[in-house]
């Protein structure tokens, strides 16, 4: 029998996903400095890979679960 990773190797991918900041932009539909004071003040996660910055779905997904809660909460 085949090992699971060997036959569903994108079983993980949408945790893995990597967004740009105008994606960002486009699924909170905020601007371009909008997203990056989320990303300065580190409400919202990410990486660099070289020059380029890039967003998790999970960070995103983190991010609005986050201020659901805080909106509850309120």
């Amino acid at each position: 029998m085949a090992s699971p990773l060997l036959t569903a190797p994108h079983a993980a991918a949408p945790a893995l996903d990597l967004l740009t900041v105008p994606q960002v932009m486009a699924r909170l539909q905020l601007s371009r400095s909008a997203v990056y004071d989320l990303l300065r003040s580190g409400q919202l996660a990410s990486i660099t890979l070289g020059r380029a910055r890039r967003i998790p779905t999970l960070a995103l997904t983190d991010f609005i679960r986050t201020r659901l809660e805080q909106e509850a909460a309120a």
